[in-house]
């Protein structure tokens, strides 16, 4: 078995279904957060999509570092490590990101305010799945 390419199938993978999971999260919590709009006879901020697509990107990290790794001529066994781990905090950060993206639609959508400190948070979710990506290529050199 290839455990290099099993690695670089991994980083994108478990980066993937982190993303799935922070959408689905977020994405939820939009949906109800228009739904009490409609109850209440409010207009529903289409801004509240910002929030349930927020862990996509980790999907894009994921992917950027399989190529990365796929040209990579480092001992299998580190890349194995390198492709779970970094896939890992990719799809925690996703996780998170999408716990807080619920949170911002709710109260966005409750008091029409905060937007820019509710997305603050979520970039700060974005920033670990940034630093897993750069650290992760350093390593690879």
């Amino acid at each position: 078995m290839n455990f290099g390419l099993l690695a670089t199938a991994l980083a994108m993978g478990i980066a993937a279904i982190g993303s799935a999971i922070g959408i689905g999260i977020a994405g939820q919590a939009s949906i109800g957060a228009w739904k009490k709009c409609y109850m209440s006879n409010k207009a529903a901020p289409f801004i509240l999509t910002v929030f349930a697509g927020a862990p996509l990107t980790q999907t894009i990290y994921g992917f950027l570092l399989m190529q990365q790794m796929s040209g990579s001529t480092a001992d299998p066994a580190f890349l194995l490590g390198l492709g779970v781990a970094s896939g890992a905090a990719m799809a925690v950060s996703a996780v998170v990101q999408g716990k807080a993206g619920a949170a911002g639609a709710d109260a966005l959508a409750e008091t029409g305010k905060g937007f820019s400190q509710y997305i603050t948070v979520v970039g700060l979710c974005e920033t670990v799945a940034l630093f897993a990506l750069v650290f992760s290529m350093v390593a690879l050199g």
